[in-house]
């Protein structure tokens, strides 16, 4: 199956093009990009300073990642980039939640693997947005562990705390599908809610999702916990599910993230980055089974109209001769 990049490569072809120029000159930049999850992207160049390049980014769960630090984890991963300002307030470009000014003269000096270095995080904004609350949810954890180490995590009294767990919402596209992030002393329980708008996409839903179900028993042993459930949501996170709980339409798509994936460095940055962008990964596969099958389909289709037209009786007369039926230009048949 094809894997889908975290980061957005128009993004870093625009700013490649900006940082490791092919010719002299600066142009004027004004480029708008969205993604199919609403999350919309504007770089531009200021008015006054075509040296400075404008970046920001839109995302429609803004406000869900504010209460879980986004602002200070993105001012952590962008401040110590040299030429690189963070527009705080009212200087952040209108109708947008997050600015930041790239100055191509203090990047020019700089070498060429710390430009693209600094190309390759900004393309990855939007990961590092949603990264926060993840990051928030695995910090709890390394809490409740470390807590819980001795205990008796049995007893009534402690599974009471554990149950009355904050759960962590965003609502990356609106009120109808969310993420969930629940963490335990054990292990980290992520929620994806899912609206399925056709009756097709439930059964290859369910087909694709049986799929990562078997191959964790066939072979992938160490591969997270994968439940499905139609409707109703898991017991975990029903205290934090607003509206209607009995959606025909949506379904709930549940990961167990075990200590092995929580391990801090570069696994616990690898799961966020794959299980952030599980929904996107999710619902392009599906489509893209249904285009696979839609040209098979018609593959077929031609083919029996083929053998449908090669078994057409000839038109002949009763003494079982063959009628001849093509005619000059003015209309008259051909006569023998």
């Amino acid at each position: 199956m094809l894997h889908i990049e975290q980061n957005n490569l128009l993004i870093k072809q625009t700013l490649t093009d900006r940082v490791l120029p092919a010719e002299e000159g600066l142009k004027s930049l004004d480029r708008i990009i969205t993604d199919f999850d609403f999350t919309t992207y504007h770089i531009s160049t200021l008015p006054d300073n075509k040296q400075l390049i404008l970046i920001s980014i839109y995302l429609k769960c803004w406000d869900d990642l504010v209460k879980y630090g986004v602002v200070e984890y993105l001012n952590s991963k962008y401040g110590l980039f040299e030429g690189l300002t963070i527009l705080l307030g009212d200087q952040i470009e209108p109708s947008y939640n997050y600015s930041l000014v790239l100055d191509l003269g203090q990047v020019e000096s700089q070498a060429e693997e710390l430009k693209l270095d600094l190309v390759e995080q900004l393309s990855f904004l939007k990961r590092n947005a949603m990264a926060s609350a993840f990051e928030q949810a695995f910090a709890r954890y390394d809490e409740l562990a470390a807590h819980y180490a001795t205990s008796n995590t049995y007893s009534e009294e402690i599974q009471a705390e554990l149950q009355n767990e904050e759960v962590l919402v965003i609502k990356y596209r609106g009120s109808d599908e969310s993420i969930y992030i629940k963490p335990s002393f054990d292990r980290v329980t992520v929620v994806f809610s899912t609206v399925f708008q056709d009756e097709t996409d439930k059964i290859f839903g369910k087909v694709f999702l049986q799929e990562f179900v078997d191959a964790r028993k066939r072979s992938v042993q160490t591969a997270p916990q994968v439940l499905y459930s139609h409707k109703e949501a898991p017991l975990d996170i029903q205290s934090a599910v607003q509206g209607s709980r009995d959606d025909e339409k949506k379904g709930y798509i549940t990961f167990v993230l075990f200590p092995r994936h929580l391990v801090k460095g570069d696994r616990r940055e690898n799961c966020i980055s794959h299980i952030q962008f599980f929904r996107n990964y999710f619902h392009y596969h599906i489509k893209c089974s249904k285009a696979y099958m839609h040209s098979r389909m018609r593959f077929r289709v031609k083919e029996f109209l083929k053998i449908l037209n090669r078994a057409k009786p000839e038109n002949v007369d009763e003494e079982g001769k063959v009628i001849e039926n093509r005619k000059t230009a003015s209309g008259r048949r051909f006569v023998a």
